[in-house]
């Protein structure tokens, strides 16, 4: 019995743990499938928070992105910019060169102004003020802000101030918006084209000549294309700038022109100044010595005496001209020659030589009538025609006792250099007149005829030969390959015997002339310390003539843009090269 019982407790014992174990199982799994349960509830937060910081993160990014395209496709205007126009509509038209070189363009500037209801520190602004503007009066702007009313600091001020006064981070500091009109080129073009006014109106140069036509809305996106070549200009202006250097002159002007159709390519006026200031030039000194410049131009009148003459059949190229004295009485006047010549000399010789008294010989054979034809066919006392504002008118003169004689030299008679140049064109180009132009595409036809073909080309052989011969008077200006011809021309000061104006005017190539250049300077004095190299010799400077300056600085010039020219033109290639001489 007591074996059953204790099988019998054995067996409830076992099982009650049964019934324990089983209970414990179904109890841990419980539990597991909560933690389980659990877990994936906060793995799912979990994911959530990432997807969620993920779409903050990529929506950042795309915001940015499309911050950045914004900024680099539209130009950020950081400074105070109050008043100021959205849409920048341009004024005037840009003005270039022949080759589409920018010359002159309206820009967005600004004006300096102060608000002092803006000011919050006034001392401390003024302090700031000093340091970064010390040239400014300070103590008129202290009053001025005082006063409380709007002023202006600086007008038209340039990129470098503005940056500094923006620096300061003044809101009191107003940028006021306006056009202005920028020369890209400062000096070099400062006698052609002129200025503006702070409305945009032109005032003098191209910009008046051309000011509604730069001004026209219509066309406002097109440029006003001149002939000038801005290559070119910069190298005869640097030429020209160091002979007044190098002769001491006080002044000096060149011109290139084409010949068969008026373009002027380069026309420079010393000295000259920088069209960018406004300034008030009251100075005589700054006049465009080419176009408004009124002189008597000397010997180059020699040319047009010889060439009436074979004009008019009375003399030929070797046509002797005899009893050449060293003076001739001419009424109360003694006319006479700088230098002695042979009583015999040649047409061309006369020219070549340029004798004074050969030259009167051969007007007495044209007559005072005839000369006085040539003198208004060819407009040599007229104003020139050109798109400049800025023209002389030359002196009138009667024709009394020795004026026929005197004018046959160039002296008793004024012109405008421009004037003088355009005739030489005429002469050389075949005989017909143009006119000077400075608008590209501008149609010049030929008008009147001066002169036959035929007078032309002798002249032409004969400039030449003033170039080349052993008693030419411009040696220095025979450029091997360039064919140039011309003639010098020297003129003084009735009222100041020291002071002279010496010139030269050149055509080439002479076989058949394409351009023609005047190079003059005023008052040069002797090149002590030059040595030229003259025929084949190193010899130094002993005259104060044209031929030993103005020639000297004509053949520097050929020498630079003859390559230019020859690049752009037909008519000089290997045919026109001739043997150097000695």
């Amino acid at each position: 019995m007591q074996l059953k019982k204790t099988k019998k407790k054995k067996k409830r014992k076992k099982n009650k743990n049964f019934n324990s174990n089983q209970s414990s199982f179904y109890f841990e799994d419980y539990i597991e499938t909560n933690k389980k349960n659990k877990f994936l509830k906060k793995n799912n937060l979990f994911q959530d928070r990432i997807y969620l910081l993920f779409f903050l993160f990529i929506s950042l990014i795309l915001i940015f992105s499309i911050r950045i395209i914004h900024v680099s496709l539209n130009k950020i205007e950081i400074f105070n910019n109050i008043n100021s126009p959205q849409k920048f509509s341009l004024l005037r038209r840009d003005i270039v060169d022949r080759n589409g070189i920018l010359i002159s363009r309206n820009v967005k500037s600004f004006h300096a102004a102060i608000n002092p209801r803006l000011v919050t520190n006034k001392e401390n602004f003024l302090i700031k003020l000093r340091l970064s503007f010390p040239e400014l009066q300070i103590e008129k702007i202290k009053t001025q802000i005082n006063n409380g009313k709007y002023f202006y600091l600086k007008k038209r001020i340039n990129q470098k101030d503005k940056e500094k006064l923006w620096a300061l981070g003044e809101k009191g500091i107003i940028f006021e918006p306006f056009q202005s009109r920028i020369y890209t080129h400062a000096n070099l073009f400062s006698h052609i084209i002129g200025q503006v006014d702070y409305d945009n109106y032109g005032v003098s140069g191209i910009e008046k000549y051309f000011d509604k036509e730069l001004k026209n809305k219509k066309i406002l996106n097109q440029p006003l294309e001149l002939t000038l070549d801005t290559n070119i200009q910069y190298i005869i202006n640097k030429e020209l700038t160091k002979a007044l250097t190098t002769f001491e002159a006080t002044g000096g002007g060149a011109l290139l022109m084409n010949v068969d159709n008026g373009e002027i390519l380069s026309l420079v006026s010393l000295p000259n100044f920088d069209i960018n200031i406004r300034s008030d030039l009251k100075d005589k000194k700054y006049i465009n010595k080419i176009s408004k410049g009124v002189y008597e131009l000397g010997s180059i009148f020699k040319t047009f005496t010889v060439a009436l003459a074979l004009e008019n059949n009375l003399v030929k190229p070797k046509t002797v001209i005899k009893n050449i004295t060293n003076s001739v009485k001419c009424s109360k006047y003694s006319i006479s020659d700088l230098k002695k010549f042979p009583t015999k000399l040649s047409v061309e010789d006369i020219l070549i030589r340029s004798s004074n008294i050969g030259t009167l010989l051969i007007a007495r054979k044209i007559g005072e009538e005839k000369y006085k034809k040539f003198i208004k066919e060819s407009d040599l006392l007229k104003s020139p025609d050109v798109q400049l504002m800025e023209l002389g008118n030359p002196i009138n003169f009667n024709w009394n006792k020795c004026k026929l004689e005197t004018v046959s030299f160039g002296h008793g008679i004024t012109t405008t250099p421009l004037q003088a140049a355009t005739v030489y064109a005429a002469l050389t180009n075949g005989g017909k007149m143009i006119k000077p132009n400075l608008k590209k595409g501008e149609k010049s036809e030929k008008n009147k005829r001066l002169i036959t073909e035929e007078t032309s080309k002798s002249l032409n052989k004969i400039l030449r030969k003033v170039v080349t011969d052993v008693e030419g008077t411009a040696s220095l200006a025979n450029i091997f390959g360039y064919d140039v011809g011309g003639k010098t021309g020297t003129s003084q000061n009735y009222k100041n015997k020291k002071e002279n104006l010496n010139t030269f005017i050149s055509m080439f190539p002479s076989h058949k002339p394409k351009y023609v250049l005047l190079v003059m300077l005023e008052n040069p004095q002797i090149a002590k310390n030059l040595v030229y190299d003259y025929k084949g010799m190193k010899i130094k400077a002993f005259r104060n003539e044209a031929g030993w300056n103005s020639v000297y600085v004509t053949g520097k010039i050929i020498k630079k843009i003859g390559p230019i020219l020859a690049i752009k033109s037909k008519d000089f290639n290997n045919s026109h090269v001739v043997k150097k001489t000695n």
